[in-house]
């Protein structure tokens, strides 16, 4: 599955083991502090305690999130931050300041901050605040998505296409669905409302066809589509293929 490069893998991110948090704070002991406390909820963060040290950090490995302070950092703040959204625009940035002005709340925010907390703060805020994020991210992401690996077969939402072959519009709009919650179960209902505009016992017995039309295109390439009693369905690995 195709995800943008600052954002790994999403499912990861949920879990926190794949998570990778930079945190940029010239405070050393609060900067321990919270970096063993992330590690301690399954995050792996590390530290740097100058602007410079930061910058190398960013450009030589991938991170999901930067926590950095805007000063004793041995640069401007601001123009790290400056810096940070031009290189890399997509990386969420929070700051971690104990400066309370509203100026440097506005300043930080124009200059492309995604959240501006100020010390001291609850630790178990912050983890809720980042996760917020990585969930609009995540959403936006999976709406983007128009194209899907399933194994070694392409799903193409925008042509219509299963490895070449054609699917009706009905169909790709189904599988499309079925595809940006593999694994999980789409609510029934959500789907005849989205895509029928209607949800009665007709369009049921239609959902119901084209589920069969679907499945006739997955078992061959070693996918199934779950029914879930009362619930809705599940795209899956054929386990039997």
């Amino acid at each position: 599955m195709h995800i943008s490069k600052y954002f790994r893998n999403f499912a990861a991110i949920f879990g926190n083991m794949s998570t990778r948090i930079l945190i940029i704070d010239g405070d050393i002991s609060l900067s321990t502090v919270l970096r063993d406390y992330l590690v301690s909820r399954g995050y792996q963060a590390s530290m740097v305690t100058s602007s410079r040290e930061g910058l190398e950090r960013l450009q030589g490995a991938p991170w999901d999130i930067v926590l950095m302070e805007l000063q004793g950092l041995g640069m401007n703040g601001y123009e790290l931050l400056k810096e940070i959204r031009h290189r890399l625009p997509k990386m969420p940035v929070f700051i971690l300041s104990s400066r309370s002005d509203r100026e440097d709340q506005m300043r930080a925010f124009e200059l492309g901050a995604d959240d501006y907390i100020t010390k001291p703060f609850s630790m178990d805020l912050l983890i809720c605040r980042m996760e917020a994020i990585f969930r609009r991210i995540r959403a936006y992401e999976e709406n983007r998505q128009k194209v899907f690996q399933l194994g070694t077969h392409t799903f193409d939402s925008v042509h219509q296409t299963l490895d070449g072959a054609h699917l009706s519009s009905r169909e790709s709009d189904l599988l499309l669905m079925l595809c940006r919650n593999e694994g999980e179960v789409v609510d029934k209902h959500k789907i005849l409302s989205t895509l029928w505009k209607e949800d009665n016992a007709f369009t049921a017995r239609s959902l119901g066809v084209y589920i069969n039309h679907l499945r006739g295109h997955l078992r061959p390439i070693g996918y199934e589509i779950i029914a879930v009693r009362y619930k809705g369905y599940k795209l899956v690995t054929d386990v039997t293929v």
